[in-house]
């Protein structure tokens, strides 16, 4: 099931972290990067942030998690993450077409991932995001920008 996560509450944001510590984990392994700003997160941070988050529960667990900011004419992917044990799933994509069907409808959609999370822009790619820019956001590390026009 996908639904709103009410972020600004403390158990909501420590089953975002959850979650997302872990996954990110993974990606700093791939990518051979721990300095994901994402796994620097507390509680406190996820509450404080200004991004909408939209979850996918399994069995009544929170398996999954997308957040995003959205302007008049643009959408911003700011995370994208699946509990370890839930890879393979499906849950990410599912989440990304959530977002993309009902959320940035009209909407360029953007998204930044590590260069080297070769996953993570394969899906993307599926769903008509093309690369725009690299950027290196420590030495010797760089993430790819991706964007899909309007739909």
């Amino acid at each position: 099931m996908i639904q709103r996560i009410e972020h600004r509450n403390m158990a909501d944001a420590e089953a975002i972290l959850a979650v997302q510590l872990p996954s990110y984990r993974v990606e700093a392994e791939l990518i051979g990067f721990d300095g994901i700003p994402a796994l620097k997160d507390t509680p406190e941070s996820v509450m404080a942030s200004e991004e909408e988050f939209v979850g996918f529960y399994e069995e009544g667990q929170l398996a999954g998690v997308i957040s995003y900011a959205a302007e008049a004419d643009e959408i911003d992917i700011c995370r994208l993450v699946v509990h370890p044990d839930r890879f393979r799933r499906g849950i990410a994509t599912k989440l990304l077409e959530h977002v993309l069907r009902h959320c940035a409808a009209g909407k360029r959609a953007v998204v930044s991932t590590g260069a080297a999370n070769e996953p993570a822009i394969a899906l993307y790619k599926r769903y008509g995001f093309e690369e725009y820019g690299q950027l290196e956001v420590a030495p010797g590390f760089f993430i790819t920008q991706l964007a899909r026009d309007a739909k």
